[in-house]
């Protein structure tokens, strides 16, 4: 068990305990060994250990709404589940071996019952967990308030930039940089974390430059290997609660790509054995910045960001086309009334509108597609303006070719780094591509409202699945809650495509400076409309039913009918039969009958829903007599 005791002294949480606490501990521990695939513990099942990973790698994963996320990777030393120390409550999440995976499993029956018999042990032990714990939520939570904050450690360490020293809390991984950033910048409440994405992409693009300027002898091996571990730490979900930085930043997003220096940096002197703050080690700009600048480390970040999101919207898009053909299938001999302007048009079929949804969703899936493939052109290596000042010439390719290998992606060079700076229209072209879904997601939704109102005094053609009461002062009043929210997620998406244009035409000369607001409202518009897409398919479209006895009936009711005669009859007297019907009440079929302008046999093969709702071969019209 010595390596279990070695791994729980290394273990951030428990390192400093007493001896015989460790020994209690250790006392406790049982070896397990899991092949990968196999689960640990699933999300709502009850707590009932604490697990050391002593080798291999193990996968956070959190099902919501039927989406699972993966939230962090855990490797070798790192703890899993201490919250069973504290109390007996469900899993909030799963975790799976990515690899084989050897444990220290400490069961906590066992644990409860050896720590109730030594208080001294167990005020070391609760007090650690409660003191990771609460680090934790510090750098979690985007808000100043809460009692998260209130009971955070006021320990700092002084850190100096161009403009002086300040105090830096001193369980950060951000430094004086980041601080400056975020005291200048409360503009949103919305920090760099709420977007795990763009931090995931920031870290690779600090890893791939690591790696290139190792190659080229820039950067010292011990040095490089420690900033790209940090940085596989935060693609690994790692660290996140320290990019604190808002959003919506002045200086060009030097603020984010300081916030992401410092977190690499402080982060990789510890793997290097030094303290936080020990920069002549490890620097911020010397080391983890060497040969970029934010300038084409920061758009390069959030184009990898961006092809990382949209995965999400399409597979929601991809899923609600599914929904929506699944639909026309049901539906399809469910014979209705179409309309334009709102107005009785010609016949057709339930089936034939919840298909027409599906081809145009299709579209849309096509549209983004085509569109994302612009983000795929980076500028690296062309640091401040594009002329790739303080990069070695072989820098570029060197870069680009490790940032493939990190992302995954077919990534390629710019072919004007100094045109390519600046510019920002593949971020205009891809929202207009998202104001597009966002119109006719909403248009649908409009249609989807208006077919269900009623349920007595509308158009009630067809059913949403009731969500949840809709009134407080109506009792039995239920409203189109699912549609009615696509539909304010469109307005903002609209309004963001705004945003993104008026930021893009802002630039000047060999910079964008508005670039952060086009990357907060471009994540804000795929973050909005995948979540209101997946709501839609599952709250909304696969429950919906059709009141098909009431669609025939307002069919049959309809003067539209008439244009189905129309090839047969001639128009002036269709025009008749209409007008007829419209003033008396008389139904369209009741009044050629009467008029004797086709036999019952023939006109019920014309208006049979078949003859209806799709072409057909027309005879020559009729001559009108007399």
């Amino acid at each position: 068990m010595d390596d279990i005791r070695r791994l729980l002294e290394d273990t951030r949480t428990f390192a400093g305990l007493s001896g015989p606490t460790l020994d209690l501990l250790v006392g406790c521990a049982r070896r397990r060994t899991l092949r990968a695939g196999d689960t640990l513990f699933r999300q709502e099942s009850p707590r009932e250990a604490f697990f050391l990973i002593v080798s291999g790698q193990l996968e956070i994963l959190r099902e919501t709404g039927g989406r699972v996320d993966r939230l962090v990777v855990l490797g070798p030393g790192q703890a899993v589940g201490e919250g069973a120390f504290l109390h007996a409550s469900q899993h909030s999440a799963t975790a799976r071996a990515l690899t084989e995976v050897a444990l220290a499993e400490f069961p906590r029956d066992e644990i409860h019952a050896r720590l109730a018999a030594d208080g001294t042990a167990a005020m070391e032990v609760l007090s650690r967990v409660a003191l990771a714990m609460n680090r934790r939520l510090q750098y979690a939570a985007a808000s100043e308030v809460g009692l998260e904050k209130a009971y955070a450690s006021g320990a700092t360490r002084r850190e100096h930039d161009l403009l002086g020293e300040r105090d830096v809390p001193a369980d950060a991984l951000y430094g004086v940089q980041t601080l400056r950033g975020v005291e200048n910048f409360p503009i949103t409440g919305i920090t760099l974390s709420h977007y795990p994405a763009l931090i995931r992409s920031l870290a690779m693009v600090k890893q791939a430059c690591a790696r290139a300027n190792r190659t080229l002898g820039l950067l010292p091996a011990p040095v490089a290997g420690a900033i790209d571990q940090a940085c596989r730490e935060i693609v690994d979900g790692h660290w996140h609660g320290h990019f604190v930085v808002d959003m919506v930043q002045g200086g060009a997003g030097t603020s984010t790509n300081m916030n992401a220096n410092e977190v690499i940096a402080n982060r990789a002197l510890e793997l290097l054995g030094h303290a936080r703050g020990e920069y002549e080690h490890c620097h911020p700009n010397n080391h983890v910045n060497l040969s970029q600048s934010t300038n084409d480390v920061y758009p390069t970040a959030i184009r990898v960001a961006v092809l990382s999101e949209l995965r999400a919207l399409s597979a929601a898009l991809t899923e609600l086309r599914s929904a929506l053909v699944a639909k026309g299938v049901e539906l399809h001999d469910a014979l209705k009334m179409g309309r334009t302007q709102l107005q009785d048009a010609v016949p057709m079929t339930l089936g034939q509108e919840f298909t027409a949804y599906a081809v145009t969703t299709a579209e849309d899936i096509a549209r983004l597609s085509e569109t994302a493939r612009l983000f795929l052109e980076v500028n690296m290596g062309g640091t401040a303006i594009g002329t790739g000042i303080n990069a070695d010439p072989r820098y570029p390719t060197l870069v680009l070719e490790e940032l493939r290998g990190v992302t995954g992606l077919d990534l390629s060079l710019a072919e004007n780094l100094v045109e390519a700076t600046p510019d920002t229209g593949a971020f205009v072209m891809f929202s207009g591509v998202l104001k597009r879904i966002a119109v006719k997601l909403s248009k649908m939704c409009n249609d989807l409202r208006l077919l269900s109102s009623g349920p007595r005094c509308g158009l009630a053609e067809i059913n949403l699945p009731p969500m949840q009461p809709g009134s407080s002062i109506m009792p039995g009043k239920v409203n189109p809650v699912i549609p009615e929210v696509v539909n304010q997620v469109a307005f903002e998406v609209i309004g963001n495509d705004l945003t993104i244009t008026m930021a893009a035409e802002a630039g000047q000369l060999q910079l964008n400076v508005m670039e952060p607001i086009i990357a907060f409202n471009v994540f804000n518009s795929l973050e909005m409309l995948t979540a209101a897409v997946t709501t839609l398919s599952r709250r909304c479209v696969t429950g919906i039913t059709a009141n098909r006895e009431h669609c025939r009936d307002m069919v049959e009711r309809s003067i539209g009918i008439v244009t189905a005669v129309v090839p047969v009859l001639g128009y002036e007297r269709a025009s008749e039969v209409a007008k007829e019907a419209l003033e008396t009440g008389r139904s369209v079929r009741e009044i050629i009958l009467a008029r004797g302008y086709l036999p019952a046999v023939e006109l019920d093969r014309l208006l049979t829903p078949e003859a209806m709702t799709q072409p057909r071969p027309l005879a020559p019209a009729r001559p009108a007599e007399g």
